[in-house]
């Protein structure tokens, strides 16, 4: 059989280009086995006592629908991007570049549930270098000689796994990483495709047979999507993408999948030489520099799942050195500046066609909040007539095409998030004012409807 690497679409004979995803040269040859007794029955991968209802057909109003309880990491950023905890029976897939840190996260989180037997499986490194990055952590329970209930496997072999999770009945699994476990009953080697579809496929039906929530750490390709194919995505419950540049010390976990809670929350970490830190407050991280008397740099209220938080916008415009003008945005969406800068040369009257436009966000973040449009546009501005922005000045709205600034969601959280860290003055859309009560805010409030009053607003 014959099976596409990037989405697991099988042919009977050898294709070039993949009739479901498009990509060329994907088809990889193995030798297709059927279901062995081992997992069909008897083996910890198949439907146990327990799950036995899964081949019932019943009644919907018959079926139980008690939440379980969460199993409280002892991390904020963690347990607020898994959307309140670890779900019992669960299936998490945790993601991220070499060295970005999944596993120092994922040791350091299992060496603060005492209260658990963790069994932790290592197929990429021995028992050895676990121990000195356990030490390197400098985990208080392990100082005191005791390492909770955590317990450490070297293998890669699923059946010997599952022989080992017979034997020690865990209340919670890591397998780091996916890509280096194989089983017995596929002729590939580990990391293929068919044996991380059946690897991962034992693994759900052991975690929903048993109850016993299991944590998977995948690799990444070039192309920054988790490697192996599309269906291990669709297999787990939850995928967690660790993001962040090796040479910045922030690390952000984003949820790209949660059957369990919001795919919109984000967790912000620091590295640092004992592990990573949770940042509670990121605002005052990403505002520490000082930058009175600087062109180009405007705050933002900006908000990412449910947490709002102050963004630093930076802009340098130059005259072009070529004869077409440069266009680069780090963190911010591409085409969305282009379509800012059309706004801001049509409607408000600056020209801006032979200028190089490049902008940042600050710490290295991605952010997605539409309400960055007023910020975007105000660096610009201020970087082109070379004006600073007075210090104590932030915004939130978005733009329209036609210039005008259209209300955000919100805004309440934004505005104190702001008064919180010191802002004198907030530019919000004036559409936002209905129903707010603005004697409640210490910030003053300036409402405006178009591009052109927030600009007057901040240059006068």
């Amino acid at each position: 059989m014959y099976v596409c690497s990037n989405c697991g679409q099988e042919s009977a004979k050898w294709i070039g280009k993949c009739p479901a995803c498009g990509q060329w040269n994907t088809f990889q040859e193995f030798r297709s086995l059927p279901p062995t007794p081992s997992l069909r029955k008897g083996g910890l991968g198949s439907v146990s006592e327990k799950g036995r209802d899964a081949g019932k057909v019943l009644r919907l109003h018959d079926i139980s629908a008690h939440d379980d309880p969460r199993i409280d990491m002892h991390d904020e950023e963690l347990n607020r991007v898994l959307g309140g905890g670890l779900v019992p029976g669960s299936i998490v897939l945790l993601g991220g570049e070499p060295g970005i840190g999944k596993s120092t996260l994922t040791l350091q989180t299992m060496l603060h549930l005492p209260e658990k037997k963790v069994l932790y499986v290592s197929g990429e490194e021995s028992a050895h270098q676990l121990k000195m990055r356990a030490e390197r952590l400098l985990s208080p329970l392990l100082k005191e000689g005791d390492g909770g209930g955590l317990l450490i496997l070297t293998e890669n072999s699923l059946e010997a796994i599952f022989e080992h999770i017979k034997e020690v009945q865990p209340e919670l699994v890591v397998v780091d990483s996916i890509q280096t476990i194989s089983t017995e009953d596929v002729e590939s080697s580990a990391g293929s495709i068919s044996q991380v579809r059946e690897c991962a496929s034992a693994l759900l039906r052991f975690a929903k047979t048993s109850g016993v929530p299991v944590i998977l750490i995948g690799h990444i390709t070039k192309e920054g999507t988790l490697a192996g194919p599309k269906i291990l995505e669709h297999i787990v419950d939850t995928v967690i993408q660790f993001e962040g540049d090796q040479h910045y010390m922030y690390r952000i976990l984003r949820s790209i999948k949660n059957r369990f809670g919001s795919t919109s929350e984000l967790g912000i970490y620091e590295m640092q030489q004992t592990g990573l830190r949770q940042v509670s407050n990121p605002s005052e991280l990403l505002l520490t520099e000082d930058h009175d008397g600087l062109s180009g740099v405007a705050i933002s209220s900006a908000i990412e799942g449910v947490r709002p938080f102050l963004l630093e916008t930076q802009a340098l415009v130059s005259s072009a050195a070529y004869g077409t003008p440069q266009r680069s945005a780090t963190g911010f969406d591409q085409r969305r500046l282009n379509m800012l800068l059309a706004v801001l040369e049509k409607r408000v009257g600056f020209k801006l066609m032979q200028k190089d436009v490049f902008l940042n966000i600050a710490g290295g973040l991605r952010v997605t909040d539409m309400a960055m449009d007023l910020s975007v546009i105000a660096a610009v501005l201020s970087s082109n007539v070379d004006t600073p922005i007075e210090s104590g000045w932030c915004m939130a709205g978005e733009v329209g095409l036609s210039g005008e600034v259209r209300p955000v969601a919100r805004i309440e959280q934004r505005i104190s998030e702001a008064e919180k860290l010191g802002f004198s003055h907030i530019i919000i859309p004036k559409y936002n004012l209905s129903g707010l009560d603005r004697k409640k805010f210490n910030i003053e409030l300036v409402p405006v409807r178009k591009v052109e009053e927030a600009l007057r607003a901040l240059f006068g």
